[in-house]
């Protein structure tokens, strides 16, 4: 999909304009990082073109290249390219950059501009996102193509630099990219040898890796030594790579950091700063820019304009849609439906006999298991269902009968091993979500979402769905002790905003759990599950339960409610007998997710938990975040400190998360001896 270029409109021109308005952007702001896009210039000239495959008019369009900036501080770069070729990404917006309610934040924000794919900035992330979203075409691509009709078939490109190559992330997703040969990614490596803490050279103090034989490791076809200032090298490269059928591409690219500033290019000061009026005048003299700041010529804009090229090759793809569906009407329909992240019709019938189903057989089961039995139902009727695990698949029980696994070669099936990468793996996921057509979900132990914390964060930044299946839930793990037992870690995923917890007490509450993971268009789901047995909790109704708490099992006239999560709720109920037994009415609510409590209205919440009634709340964590609930006269029954290394049982005596410390600490709140 090639732009015209005149006489005045160069590829020259092209990269120029992109350095005049990424120089012009940061100068304006007084903030910024225009080393990066000046020198990437002629790379994105080369890509943007020659080959990448989009359309500006609708950045949605299924089967269009994606484009992922992971060294996302050059930001100016992207919204140069998708202003320049005709996305809705006015001036005005460029002009606004790193300001108040802009569309151009200082790293690209997935769901602001037009044309961003992803949220970057993070390093190495954005690399791994790709990785998702080119294992989802293949995924996609084998599930739907038929012969004569390559309904996906996309590339995917991004951009990185030495930081993205420094993250160890780079490592996981670059390694599972080459295992699993994801031929239509194709990454372009930045080697400007410039860091934040370098000037001229000193970054070989701290990175000497020899990239293109590490990649080559990693079975990717390595395209080394290309000078990234010349286009048409650029050009070839890319056409190799594309041309590659079973290895993932990386090309690695020589170029200056602010190439064309006189005095600070090739230097650390053109990384994160503006380069100053001074610098910026001397560059555009030197690049033979005479343009007044963010004015583009009309050769130049024509030549960048990609609107018309983008609205044919869609329409093309459509005409092919349409050929398709006369022959192959169902996968069509399917094909539709999963792209739109819709759930299937029948998901709410399934969901509600599944609930039937666990409501009688009243199982004593760990909600690990539970997750299980949910999935291999669920895996059934929602075929979008991708599944995985960092290596802990007998131990998260993500895997099931209809569970297929994907390796080299067999790409068509429906579970990742991912190996011992859980930041890959969460960041891998993302990119899937991102892609669209494919709902992600993941498992490792609690303890090591650690290793992957910022891809959730990320998750959960971008408002996108994605399940994390986080089991082993706390000290009931036992014998692996400390290391392995998490304390703080429910706590601390409660408190990213936009991120979903549940922590379920028995099958039923599991089971609602993955229906609200799955309905939530609007953000990540952790779902926290247990290694031990949990007993069946008896109640009238399921229904409370997807309101994020609710009264498992009341008394009249309670004069305390104890608030329990997941293993404990068993102990809650245990305390409550021995309340009755002794004349004390409580209240027992089971809040399997704060988040989602806390978006019910007050009226419900103070239904459940009503303020004048002194609260009690007990989870095998740290107690601090309870003390929402429970107030300065309350009590929190948690643990504060890191566990110890025994049987689960003797582990939870130990700490004192038995019935008759509960039923103490209750007493205690009411003033009564225990």
């Amino acid at each position: 999909m090639e732009s015209p270029v005149t006489a005045k409109a160069t590829d020259g021109a092209l990269a120029n304009s992109i350095r005049a308005l990424a120089m012009d952007a940061v100068e304006a702001a007084k903030s910024g990082h225009p080393g990066m896009p000046m020198g990437m210039a002629e790379i994105a000239v080369a890509l943007w073109t020659r080959h990448l495959r989009h359309n500006p008019g609708n950045p949605a369009w299924p089967n269009r290249d994606r484009f992922v900036l992971s060294n996302g501080h050059g930001s100016m770069l992207l919204y140069a390219l998708l202003h320049l070729t005709g996305y809705a990404l006015p001036m005005e917006e460029l002009k606004r950059f790193r300001q108040l309610g802009s569309k151009t934040p200082g790293h690209p924000e997935y769901g602001y501009a037009p044309g961003v794919e992803t949220t970057t900035g993070p390093l190495g992330q954005g690399f791994a996102n790709a990785v998702g979203m080119a294992l989802a075409e293949k995924l996609l691509s084998a599930q739907f193509n038929r012969p004569g009709f390559d309904l996906v078939e996309h590339f995917t490109y991004v951009f990185m630099g030495d930081g993205c190559m420094m993250e160890g992330i780079s490592h996981e997703a670059g390694a599972l990219a080459g295992t699993l040969g994801l031929a239509r990614l194709i990454a372009f490596y930045d080697d400007n040898g410039i860091s934040i803490d370098s000037d001229k050279g000193e970054i070989a103090h701290w990175y000497t890796d020899d990239v293109p034989k590490r990649f080559a490791a990693y079975g990717w076809q390595v395209i080394p030594d290309v000078d990234g200032h010349d286009v048409e090298a650029v050009n070839r490269a890319i056409r190799k790579g594309k041309r590659e059928k079973s290895r993932p591409t990386l090309i690695c690219c020589k170029t200056v950091i602010a190439k064309g500033a006189p005095k600070k290019a090739n230097t650390g000061a053109a990384h994160g700063a503006p380069l100053g009026a001074d610098e910026v005048a001397a560059t555009r003299a030197a690049i033979g820019w005479a343009h007044a700041p963010f004015e583009i010529p009309e050769p130049v804009k024509q030549a960048w304009d990609a609107r018309e090229a983008g609205k044919r090759a869609e329409k093309r793809w459509t005409r092919l849609l349409d050929s398709y569906e006369k022959q192959f009407p169902s996968e069509a329909a399917e094909f539709r439906r999963r792209m739109t992240r819709e759930l299937p019709p029948g998901f709410e019938q399934v969901v509600g006999s599944l609930l039937a189903d666990f409501q009688q057989k009243a199982e004593t089961v760990a909600s690990r298991k539970a997750s299980q039995n949910v999935l291999e139902v669920l895996k059934a009727a929602l075929p979008e269902l991708v599944g995985g695990s960092a290596d802990l698949t007998g131990s998260n029980l993500t895997m099931v009968k209809a569970s297929r696994a994907i390796a080299p070669g067999a790409v068509e099936g429906n579970h990742i091993f991912y190996g011992v990468r859980e930041f890959g793996m969460c960041a891998m996921m993302n990119g899937i979500a991102l892609h669209g057509g494919l709902i992600p979900y993941g498992g490792t132990f609690l303890v090591f979402s650690d290793y992957a914390r910022n891809a959730l964060r990320m998750a959960a930044l971008m408002k996108i769905r994605v399940v994390y299946v986080l089991t082993h839930d706390s000290i009931g793990l036992g014998e692996d002790g400390p290391t392995h037992q998490p304390v703080e870690h429910a706590a601390t995923l409660r408190l990213i905003p936009q991120m979903d917890v549940w922590r379920p007490c028995d099958s039923v509450e599991t089971a609602v759990a993955w229906a609200a993971a799955l309905r939530r268009q609007d953000g990540p789901t952790a779902l926290l599950l247990s290694r031990q047995n949990l007993p069946f909790c008896m109640r009238e109704s399921p229904d409370g339960v997807a309101r994020g708490a609710y009264v498992l099992s009341d008394a009249a006239d309670p004069r305390a409610v104890i608030i329990a999560t997941g293993s404990e709720v068993q102990l809650a109920l245990g305390a409550q007998k021995l309340l009755a037994q002794a004349g004390v009415p409580v209240r027992v609510v089971s809040m399997p997710s704060t988040t989602v409590f806390d978006r019910q209205g007050a009226e419900y919440r103070n239904s459940v938990l009503p303020a004048q009634v002194p609260k009690v709340a007990v989870e095998a964590g740290v107690s601090d975040y309870w003390r929402k609930y429970v107030g300065l006269e309350g009590a929190v029954v948690g643990i504060d400190r890191f566990g110890e290394s025994a049987p689960a049982a003797d582990v939870f005596r130990h700490f004192g998360f038995t019935p008759e410390n509960v039923a103490a600490a209750v007493k205690k709140v009411l003033g009564e001896k225990p």
